[in-house]
């Protein structure tokens, strides 16, 4: 799955144009390197965003094939910080 759809499908970014415009100014980073919207992501990924007043980091538990719920959508990821 491309990392701007997994940022929207795990509502950690809301708008998957929001994920695309974040990623193209380098503030999204996959296992410590700045990622593309395009990047696959897999289990194991960590994610680093970087908002303006605060980082969030997780770790891709599962990758889903679709949309999912959103009370599915935590069990997507582990919060590193």
């Amino acid at each position: 799955m491309r990392l701007d759809k997994f940022l929207k499908v795990s509502r950690l970014i809301k708008r998957r144009t929001v994920a695309n415009e974040v990623s193209d100014t380098g503030r999204v980073y996959v296992n410590g390197n700045p990622a593309k919207p395009s990047k696959q992501i897999k289990e194991g990924d960590e994610i680093r965003i970087e908002y303006a007043n605060r980082t969030v980091a997780v770790r891709v538990l599962k990758v889903p094939e679709n949309n999912v719920s959103v009370q599915e959508a935590p069990t997507l990821y582990e919060t590193l910080l």
